[in-house]
């Protein structure tokens, strides 16, 4: 049994930026010399997250859409009133979507649907520097 672990630097450009890690996920597997496991793949910080999803222009807007409709950026929101940053609805949209994910590998491949991608949501209402973790425990 071995760990391995791999840091993805990425800079998102604004609010709902939507970007692709299932290449870097990949090569992390690859690099790391494991066969068969688990990746977790997680987003330190409060106004991000990550999940799969069919990563194409219609879906992408889809779901931040979606996301807008339940966490709407015109209402008050209590963290507003503690820190002045106005990204309450970026911290509730991250908490709705989540910070990590597992997906096992097999063969040193990730195990994944052919329209399935791993992406990082950035939420935040500026641009940020995201540091992805992926940490894989496999054989």
């Amino acid at each position: 049994m071995g760990v391995a672990t791999k840091r993805i630097e990425m800079e998102s450009r604004s609010e709902n930026d939507v970007l692709d890690l299932t290449a870097e996920v990949q090569g992390a597997v690859q690099e790391s010399g494991l066969n068969d496991g688990v990746a977790t793949i997680f987003i330190p910080g409060s106004t991000a997250a990550v999940t799969t999803i069919e990563y194409e222009p219609g879906l992408v807007h889809d779901f931040t859409s979606m996301l807008e409709r339940v966490s709407p950026s015109d209402i008050d929101y209590e963290h507003q009133e503690a820190w002045h940053d106005d990204n309450g609805r970026s911290h509730v949209k991250a908490s709705l979507v989540g910070p990590s994910l597992s997906i096992p590998f097999v063969e040193g491949r990730l195990v994944l649907g052919t329209w399935q991608q791993i992406v990082l949501v950035e939420l935040d209402i500026r641009p940020r520097a995201r540091n992805v973790v992926v940490q894989l425990i496999g054989e």
